[in-house]
């Protein structure tokens, strides 16, 4: 079963590539059928990463939360759930053009580590494991979508500020969709990843003695918290909106990207489970 992994991912990957592709082309053309199959596409290439995580699911007997690789499944698979949530209800397909390319590029860079079954670090062997991670999966999904649309809202106002007739400026949903739904999503993840640092270090007390160690990815996941927390502090006390709630929630999903992945490779540690 374990050799059914590379097949799979390869399969997810062309599918959330595709889907990519027909979504750049119903925004050239305008065809319908060309945004039905890029829904079609992302849903498949969203079952498929769901098989593959039941897949490494029986191969190592629990869930796939234990290293980098599992939870860059898991991430990848909480991006394409928020989106398609976003899709389906507020009809922002075209959100896809923007955060699809995250899936793909990380998917490709899973590629690059060990993928093999290993023993379970003993560490890991906590109930904590789970909500945990995830609450990360959820949180960190849901920013990686507001990133998308608050890149969205920085393109669109660059083209209006050169051509208020842009065709491509009119194609994308308007600035106050765009800032109104990453601020929400925002405010979904926001209690997630809260959830996620207290059950953190809930669990470090039981496994390392000490709530809190200030190891870097606990470090950064906290810096991180602080960033989410300043963007919905001056959206409530100062009204920020627009373009600076926008670069603000870019520089949070910079800092979750750099939790997740740089302080994997730059600054290891306790949570070093590459």
């Amino acid at each position: 079963m374990e050799n059914l992994q590379t097949p799979i991912m390869t399969v997810t990957i062309a599918g959330y590539t595709l889907a990519l592709l027909a979504y750049v082309l119903c925004f050239i053309t305008s065809k319908g059928y060309l945004r039905t199959a890029a829904s079609f596409l992302t849903i498949a290439a969203f079952a498929m990463n769901t098989l593959l995580l039941a897949v490494r699911t029986l191969l190592i007997g629990t869930l796939p939360l234990t290293n980098l690789f599992e939870f860059g499944l898991f991430f990848v698979w909480g991006i394409a759930a928020v989106f398609l949530i976003i899709d389906f209800k507020f009809d922002m397909w075209a959100v896809g053009m923007f955060v699809l390319p995250i899936a793909i590029v990380l998917l490709l860079w899973l590629f690059t580590l060990d993928t093999s079954v290993r023993p379970m670090m003993p560490a890991l062997r906590s109930n904590w494991l789970f909500v945990h991670v995830l609450t990360a999966v959820v949180s960190y999904g849901a920013f990686a979508v507001s990133f998308a649309l608050s890149l969205m809202y920085l393109v669109k106002e660059w083209v209006l500020s050169k051509n208020a007739n842009n065709t491509l400026a009119n194609a994308l949903p308007s600035l106050e969709l765009l800032d109104d739904i990453s601020y929400k999503v925002i405010f979904i993840g926001m209690p997630f990843l809260t959830i996620m640092l207290v059950t953190g270090a809930i669990w470090a007390e039981f496994s390392w003695g000490s709530y809190w160690s200030w190891d870097p990815k606990e470090t950064w996941a906290l810096i991180t918290w602080f960033i989410y927390a300043a963007y919905l502090h001056v959206r409530f006390m100062r009204n920020w909106k627009g373009r600076r709630a926008a670069i603000l929630s870019i520089i949070g999903f910079g800092a979750v990207l750099f939790t997740f992945i740089g302080v994997s490779y730059l600054l290891p540690g306790l949570h070093s489970y590459v």
